[in-house]
């Protein structure tokens, strides 16, 4: 009786020990971004933009925080105000985290994108939202160095023409470096998560 107790002692013991280790080996794998990994990161490129509320933005003085980059239009009828929602609710979820997050939506639609209609856009979702514009030359600048395709869409509307654009999420992490992409439709929770674990590193 006292062999068999021993014996199933020493196979509990076993198995507490496989669990742990189990465990250990669980927790300890690399986090998977579930957004689109730039690896290594590359440094985003710097630039200085007029922003809503009469101040200016520069890049390089968001050191030490995440900046959501997104390009878009206040007349977009689906894709710009569904990716600000995205911004919301990314925001609501990161709690006191979102402090360290600056979300940042930059005009594709100069010509008719008003620094004060902007303004009006994108605080509709959220006060602290940041919203872009500048000369045309200057906005060029930006598009092509992170590789944004913006192009007129002239459908015949009355309301005037349509932008397509590039629709996804561009994440700086706090050293300015750009570190991942996030497409349009990906879900909030999922692109909250991989901004915590940015916060983490």
């Amino acid at each position: 009786m006292k062999t068999k107790l021993l014996k199933e002692l020493g196979i509990g013991l076993l198995v507490g020990v496989l669990l742990v280790a189990i465990g250990a080996f669980v927790f300890k794998q690399p986090y998977t971004f579930q957004g689109s990994l730039i690896d290594p990161p590359a440094p985003a490129s710097d630039f200085t933009l007029q922003a809503n509320g009469g101040t200016t933005f520069q890049l390089s003085e968001q050191h030490g925080k995440i900046v959501l980059l997104f390009f878009g239009y206040t007349r977009c009828p689906d894709v710009c105000p569904t990716t600000l929602y995205d911004f919301k609710q990314i925001k609501a979820q990161l709690g006191e985290q979102a402090d360290e997050i600056r979300f940042v939506f930059i005009t594709v639609d100069p010509e008719r994108d008003t620094i004060e209609l902007l303004g009006k856009f994108v605080t509709a979702f959220d006060s602290d939202f940041i919203a872009l514009s500048g000369e045309l030359d200057e906005l060029q600048l930006v598009y092509e160095a992170y590789g944004v395709y913006r192009q007129k869409n002239d459908v015949g509307s009355a309301a005037g023409y349509l932008m397509d654009h590039t629709a996804r999420v561009y994440v700086i992490d706090p050293n300015g470096n750009l570190h991942l992409t996030f497409p349009f439709g990906m879900a909030p929770e999922a692109m909250a998560e991989d901004i915590t674990h940015l916060l983490k590193e």
